[in-house]
């Protein structure tokens, strides 16, 4: 994948093969969610090779009525999510990676905080 990524309303690109020399910013941070609906729990849970059942009790909670994944802390206001491989610096289960993983950085929220995705990943470049 060398192609720079563009998406529809937003002032940016994103150039996937920069994802290489990052440390893993957009799995690792503050404390937040990682919203994942049935269809990727089920995708997740066979890429895993378990079921569903186990998936939701071994790695997401449920907040309202919908699920995240869970994180691991590693310092004081610095997390990361379960299946991010510290050692390897990469997801483990990026073949089944939710939807909000799979958008990043083409979130509505970055589109009025430019500044702040471009510190964060290291992949963005002005169009």
């Amino acid at each position: 994948m060398n192609e720079i990524i563009k998406q529809d309303g937003f002032p940016y690109s994103f150039n996937p093969k920069a994802c290489d020399t990052c440390a893993g910013n957009c799995c690792i941070g503050e404390s937040g969610y990682i919203w994942i609906n049935k269809t990727e729990q089920e995708d997740l849970a066979k890429l895993l090779n378990i079921e569903v059942d186990e998936l939701v009790h071994k790695f997401l909670r449920k907040v309202g009525y919908k699920y995240t994944i869970n994180e691991k802390r590693l310092a004081e206001n610095n997390y990361a999510c379960v299946f991010f491989d510290l050692g390897k610096r990469q997801c483990s289960v990026y073949e089944a990676r939710p939807k909000q993983c799979r958008t990043f950085p083409f979130w509505d929220y970055f589109k009025t905080r430019i500044n702040e995705v471009k510190e964060e990943c290291p992949a963005i470049k002005d169009i």
